[in-house]
């Protein structure tokens, strides 16, 4: 993913105001230059000033695209039962992958409609499809034959399908 500077984050988002995009706290590290660009796809994080909320920004042919996401609060599931990515297809125990809901664009949204999809709960699927992080404990080791770039592209394809649901509003 290229750089991006906090002005096109904070401009990039589609599904809140602009009053609640500047009010955004960006990611830990974000001005120090802390943020892997080489190793993301995508941009995500949980707002530190508001713990249920999480960000997402997406690059794409128009410029980026960012969605404000609602997190589930924090619960002590069980490790025996696993749960699996919808964006990258990684495989966690339970609190691994929770559930992020986003409010849709425009008049639908206001009207409080939402979309969800299972992510990995800190939103690292990009370090997680290239193997430099591993979820906490695996349970089942699934081997994939795709090549690093099918699984980038599978993994930006399922992101892409998620980010228009929210767009189409």
């Amino acid at each position: 993913m290229q750089p991006l500077d906090e002005k096109d984050i904070r401009n990039s988002f589609i599904n809140c105001s602009r009053g609640e995009a500047s009010r955004i706290r960006m990611p830990a590290g974000f001005g120090e230059g802390m943020v892997p660009w080489a190793d993301l796809d995508f941009l995500g994080w949980t707002d530190p000033g508001a713990p249920l909320r999480a960000l997402l920004v997406v690059p794409g042919d128009d410029g980026p695209t960012g969605v404000v996401l609602r997190r589930p609060a924090a619960y002590k599931p069980s490790t025996l039962r696993s749960s699996m990515c919808r964006i990258c297809l990684t495989d966690h125990t339970a609190s691994g992958v929770a559930l992020f809901v986003a409010p849709l664009t425009g008049a639908a949204g206001r009207k409080g409609n939402t979309v969800g999809e299972y992510l990995c709960a800190d939103l690292a699927c990009s370090l997680y499809v290239r193997g430099k992080r591993q979820p906490k404990m695996r349970l089942v080791r699934r081997e994939e034959t795709l090549t690093l770039q099918e699984r980038i592209d599978r993994t930006m394809t399922n992101l892409a399908a998620f980010t228009n649901r929210i767009a189409a509003g």
